[in-house]
Protein backbone atom coordinates (compact mmCIF):
# COMPACT_ATOMS: atom_id res chain seq x y z
CA UNK A 1 0.00 0.00 0.00
CA UNK A 2 1.23 3.50 -0.86
CA UNK A 3 2.67 5.35 2.17
CA UNK A 4 0.42 8.39 1.60
CA UNK A 5 -2.62 6.08 1.67
CA UNK A 6 -1.40 4.59 4.95
CA UNK A 7 -0.90 8.06 6.45
CA UNK A 8 -4.36 9.10 5.21
CA UNK A 9 -6.00 6.21 7.07
CA UNK A 10 -3.90 6.64 10.20
CA UNK A 11 -4.95 10.31 10.47
CA UNK A 12 -8.60 9.77 9.54
CA UNK A 13 -9.22 6.74 11.83
CA UNK A 14 -8.39 8.40 15.18
CA UNK A 15 -10.13 11.62 14.10
CA UNK A 16 -13.29 9.68 13.25
CA UNK A 17 -13.11 7.58 16.43
CA UNK A 18 -13.04 10.77 18.52
CA UNK A 19 -15.93 12.24 16.52
CA UNK A 20 -13.91 15.28 15.43
CA UNK A 21 -14.63 17.23 12.28
CA UNK A 22 -11.78 18.40 10.03
CA UNK A 23 -12.23 21.87 11.56
CA UNK A 24 -11.88 20.47 15.09
CA UNK A 25 -8.62 18.70 14.20
CA UNK A 26 -7.39 21.82 12.36
CA UNK A 27 -8.01 23.92 15.46
CA UNK A 28 -6.31 21.45 17.80
CA UNK A 29 -3.30 20.80 15.53
CA UNK A 30 -2.82 24.26 13.97
CA UNK A 31 -2.75 22.52 10.55
CA UNK A 32 -5.16 23.97 7.99
CA UNK A 33 -8.47 22.28 7.18
CA UNK A 34 -7.44 22.15 3.48
CA UNK A 35 -4.08 20.51 4.30
CA UNK A 36 -5.70 17.87 6.53
CA UNK A 37 -8.27 17.16 3.83
CA UNK A 38 -5.51 16.57 1.25
CA UNK A 39 -3.63 14.32 3.70
CA UNK A 40 -6.74 12.25 4.49
CA UNK A 41 -7.40 11.74 0.78
CA UNK A 42 -3.80 10.60 0.21
CA UNK A 43 -3.19 13.54 -2.13
CA UNK A 44 -0.42 15.13 -0.08
CA UNK A 45 3.02 14.04 1.07
CA UNK A 46 3.23 16.12 4.26
CA UNK A 47 6.44 17.03 6.05
CA UNK A 48 7.15 15.28 9.35
CA UNK A 49 6.64 18.60 11.15
CA UNK A 50 3.01 18.69 9.94
CA UNK A 51 2.49 15.02 10.80
CA UNK A 52 3.92 15.59 14.28
CA UNK A 53 1.37 18.38 14.88
CA UNK A 54 -1.42 16.03 13.81
CA UNK A 55 -0.04 13.18 15.95
CA UNK A 56 0.13 15.45 19.01
CA UNK A 57 -3.45 16.66 18.48
CA UNK A 58 -4.68 13.08 17.93
CA UNK A 59 -2.76 11.87 21.00
CA UNK A 60 -0.75 9.27 19.05
CA UNK A 61 2.93 8.88 18.19
CA UNK A 62 4.37 10.12 14.91
CA UNK A 63 5.56 6.56 14.19
CA UNK A 64 1.98 5.26 14.42
CA UNK A 65 1.00 7.39 11.41
CA UNK A 66 3.23 5.21 9.21
CA UNK A 67 1.90 1.84 10.42
CA UNK A 68 -0.39 -0.31 8.32
CA UNK A 69 -3.92 -0.28 9.72
CA UNK A 70 -4.87 -3.41 11.59
CA UNK A 71 -7.78 -4.54 9.43
CA UNK A 72 -9.90 -7.26 11.05
CA UNK A 73 -9.11 -9.74 8.25
CA UNK A 74 -5.35 -9.30 8.61
CA UNK A 75 -3.68 -11.43 11.26
CA UNK A 76 -1.37 -9.43 13.51
CA UNK A 77 2.08 -10.86 12.96
CA UNK A 78 5.03 -10.53 15.35
CA UNK A 79 7.34 -10.57 12.31
CA UNK A 80 7.94 -7.61 10.03
CA UNK A 81 9.78 -8.56 6.83
CA UNK A 82 12.11 -5.89 5.42
CA UNK A 83 10.33 -5.92 2.05
CA UNK A 84 6.97 -5.08 3.68
CA UNK A 85 8.18 -2.23 5.91
CA UNK A 86 7.01 1.27 5.09
CA UNK A 87 9.69 3.67 3.86
CA UNK A 88 9.07 7.37 3.37
CA UNK A 89 11.22 10.29 2.27
CA UNK A 90 10.26 13.50 4.04
CA UNK A 91 9.78 16.22 1.41
CA UNK A 92 11.28 19.03 3.51
CA UNK A 93 14.73 17.99 4.80
CA UNK A 94 14.80 14.84 2.64
CA UNK A 95 15.41 12.34 5.38
CA UNK A 96 14.35 8.73 4.83
CA UNK A 97 12.33 6.98 7.54
CA UNK A 98 11.80 3.21 7.72
CA UNK A 99 9.28 1.74 10.15
CA UNK A 100 10.39 -1.82 10.95
CA UNK A 101 7.87 -2.48 13.77
CA UNK A 102 5.52 -5.46 13.21
CA UNK A 103 1.73 -5.10 13.01
CA UNK A 104 1.36 -7.12 16.25
CA UNK A 105 0.31 -4.96 19.20
CA UNK A 106 3.36 -3.80 21.15
CA UNK A 107 4.09 -0.89 23.47
CA UNK A 108 7.33 -0.29 21.52
CA UNK A 109 7.61 1.32 18.08
CA UNK A 110 10.83 1.58 16.09
CA UNK A 111 11.90 3.89 13.28
CA UNK A 112 15.19 3.96 11.40
CA UNK A 113 16.14 7.36 10.00
CA UNK A 114 18.74 8.26 7.37
CA UNK A 115 19.34 11.98 7.87
CA UNK A 116 21.12 14.04 5.17
CA UNK A 117 24.19 16.13 5.92
CA UNK A 118 23.57 19.71 7.00
CA UNK A 119 19.81 19.28 7.47
CA UNK A 120 17.65 20.25 10.45
CA UNK A 121 14.10 19.42 11.50
CA UNK A 122 12.23 20.66 14.57
CA UNK A 123 9.11 19.12 16.09
CA UNK A 124 7.06 21.36 18.36
CA UNK A 125 6.13 18.37 20.46
CA UNK A 126 3.85 19.31 23.33
CA UNK A 127 1.82 17.80 26.12
CA UNK A 128 -0.54 14.97 25.23
CA UNK A 129 -3.06 12.80 27.05
CA UNK A 130 -0.38 10.09 27.10
CA UNK A 131 3.26 10.13 28.09
CA UNK A 132 5.58 9.15 25.24
CA UNK A 133 9.17 8.14 25.92
CA UNK A 134 11.72 8.07 23.11
CA UNK A 135 15.32 6.97 22.74
CA UNK A 136 17.54 7.96 19.80
CA UNK A 137 20.55 5.72 19.13
CA UNK A 138 23.06 6.96 16.55
CA UNK A 139 24.20 4.04 14.40
CA UNK A 140 26.39 5.99 11.93
CA UNK A 141 27.56 9.60 11.81
CA UNK A 142 26.68 12.31 14.31
CA UNK A 143 23.63 14.36 15.25
CA UNK A 144 23.04 17.44 17.35
CA UNK A 145 19.81 17.15 19.32
CA UNK A 146 18.03 19.86 21.25
CA UNK A 147 15.33 18.74 23.67
CA UNK A 148 13.60 21.73 25.24
CA UNK A 149 16.45 24.05 26.23
CA UNK A 150 19.23 21.42 26.35
CA UNK A 151 21.47 20.73 23.30
CA UNK A 152 23.65 17.63 23.06
CA UNK A 153 26.06 16.35 20.42
CA UNK A 154 25.53 12.64 19.72
CA UNK A 155 28.29 10.60 18.10
CA UNK A 156 28.16 7.07 16.66
CA UNK A 157 27.01 4.68 19.37
CA UNK A 158 25.52 7.37 21.64
CA UNK A 159 21.92 7.00 22.82
CA UNK A 160 19.72 9.78 24.23
CA UNK A 161 16.49 9.19 26.20
CA UNK A 162 13.72 11.81 26.44
CA UNK A 163 10.02 12.38 26.95
CA UNK A 164 8.07 13.92 24.09
CA UNK A 165 6.68 16.87 25.99
CA UNK A 166 8.81 19.76 24.67
CA UNK A 167 10.20 20.90 21.29
CA UNK A 168 12.84 18.61 19.80
CA UNK A 169 15.33 19.55 17.09
CA UNK A 170 17.46 17.14 15.04
CA UNK A 171 20.44 18.72 13.28
CA UNK A 172 23.12 16.95 11.26
CA UNK A 173 25.99 19.42 11.62
CA UNK A 174 28.37 17.25 9.57
CA UNK A 175 29.05 16.82 5.86
CA UNK A 176 28.03 13.14 5.93
CA UNK A 177 24.62 11.51 6.32
CA UNK A 178 23.71 10.17 9.75
CA UNK A 179 21.69 7.06 10.52
CA UNK A 180 19.87 6.55 13.80
CA UNK A 181 17.25 4.34 15.42
CA UNK A 182 14.28 5.79 17.29
CA UNK A 183 12.46 3.66 19.87
CA UNK A 184 9.17 4.93 21.32
CA UNK A 185 6.82 3.69 23.99
CA UNK A 186 3.58 5.18 25.28
CA UNK A 187 2.38 5.23 28.89
CA UNK A 188 -1.11 6.46 29.73
CA UNK A 189 -0.81 9.34 32.20
CA UNK A 190 -3.42 7.76 34.48
CA UNK A 191 -1.35 4.53 34.56
CA UNK A 192 1.79 6.50 35.48
CA UNK A 193 -0.02 8.26 38.34
CA UNK A 194 -1.47 4.97 39.55
CA UNK A 195 1.95 3.28 39.62
CA UNK A 196 4.05 6.36 40.46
Amino acid sequence: MDINTIIARRVREPRDSQGWSLDALAERSKVSHANISLIERGQSSPAAVVLDKLATALNVTLASLFEQSMAPLVEASPLSRAAAQSIRTDPAPGYVRRNPSPVAPSPIQLAEVNFPAGQRVTHDTGMRGTEIHQQVWVIEGAMQMTVGEKTRQLETGDCLAMRLDSPISYFNTTRKPARYLVALTTVAITDRRRHG
